[in-house]
């Protein structure tokens, strides 16, 4: 408590002018609890019509990042692809462009990207120096903090973040974090909080189709999806995606599957995440077979038609798994 207190005194102190580029599903509504925690924000993002709602709610928007960086003591990117977080950073307009003096003393990607280029892009920024020193800091430093949750999550602030980067500078930034989310991890050094996220992912992508595989093959064997959930929810196959996140229509309120999989986590956006684990798994020579089987059930998805929609849809769109009523 007594850290927190003391990092809450810094961030007041030195960073209510918070930058934040990438206004899209999650970064709108990260942006918007950054407001509602009093956090003066400067936005960019590449959509016109979004800046113009955040410039009709009072909130200055850039033409660059560059502009962001100009304006800012702490920024924040939320970014679709390791390709846009590098040109964010490094382009001819990027964060960094401008000669060896930075402004902001801290930059925070919330990206999913591969963790070489985290760990690349916390090298680049240790050779600047800030114009101003900022309390300790003569230097700025990077954390790599992808989030774990849903559009929903991001809006209500329970998002949880996986940081990676200078553990002072973690702690230091748990105010900023925590105004947008419920819970920050610190993963260790460069690059562990990208590590740990798709690591994560794998996992949900893995746990969702042994689930959806079981589910329709208890259906096709003559047992209701809603009777093998109670099951495994008592037993010893309770896990996220049964519990919290099941994929069978009809069977749980609330979730993407009783929408038709629409919202929620889309196909496309799992299917890159594998992609980053097995070039990740690769690089360090682990084995992968679950991971590049996941990685061919969701590209197969994609090139159906089904990109847009919840992973969950593998239950209905890869296996033909069938509706439950949620009275049964």
């Amino acid at each position: 408590m007594l850290i927190l207190n003391w990092a809450l005194d810094i961030i007041c102190s030195l960073d209510h002018n918070v930058g934040f580029i990438g206004l899209g599903n999650m970064g709108s509504r990260m942006a918007n609890n950054l407001m509602k925690a009093g956090f003066r924000l400067t936005v960019h993002d590449l959509n016109s019509d979004v800046l113009k709602k955040f410039s009709q709610m009072g909130v200055p928007t850039k033409k660059t990042p560059r502009e962001v960086s100009e304006a800012s003591d702490v920024v924040i990117t939320m970014l679709p692809s390791s390709a846009h977080v590098i040109d964010v950073y490094t382009g001819p307009n990027g964060l960094l462009h401008g000669g060896k003096l930075l402004r902001p003393w801290l930059l925070i990607d919330s990206s999913t990207i591969d963790p070489q280029t985290s760990r690349n892009l916390s090298a680049t920024i240790s050779n600047y120096i800030l114009k101003e020193k900022k309390g300790d800091w003569e230097k700025p430093v990077k954390l790599d903090a992808p989030v774990s949750g849903s559009v929903i999550a991001a809006e209500a602030g329970t998002l949880t973040f996986m940081v990676g980067g200078s553990e002072e500078a973690f702690l230091t930034a748990k105010p900023l974090l925590f105004s947008m989310g419920k819970s920050a991890i610190y993963c260790g050094g460069a690059g562990s909080g990208s590590a740990a996220k798709i690591c994560n992912n794998l996992a949900m992508a893995v746990s969702m189709l042994g689930v959806s595989e079981a589910l329709a093959l208890g259906q096709s064997l003559g047992v209701a999806a809603s009777t093998l959930t109670k099951i495994f929810n008592c037993s010893s196959a309770r896990c996220w995606s049964s519990d919290a996140y099941n994929p069978v229509p009809g069977v749980m309120e609330g979730v993407p599957s009783s929408r038709d999989y629409n919202g929620g986590f889309a196909s496309k956006l799992m299917a890159k995440d594998l992609n980053l684990a097995v070039e990740s798994a690769k690089v360090v020579g682990c084995k992968y077979p679950l991971t590049s089987q996941a990685q061919k059930i969701y590209t197969e998805l994609c090139n159906s038609g089904h990109e847009a929609r919840d992973f969950s849809c593998a239950f209905r769109h890869y296996y033909s798994g069938m509706d439950d009523p949620l009275d049964q």
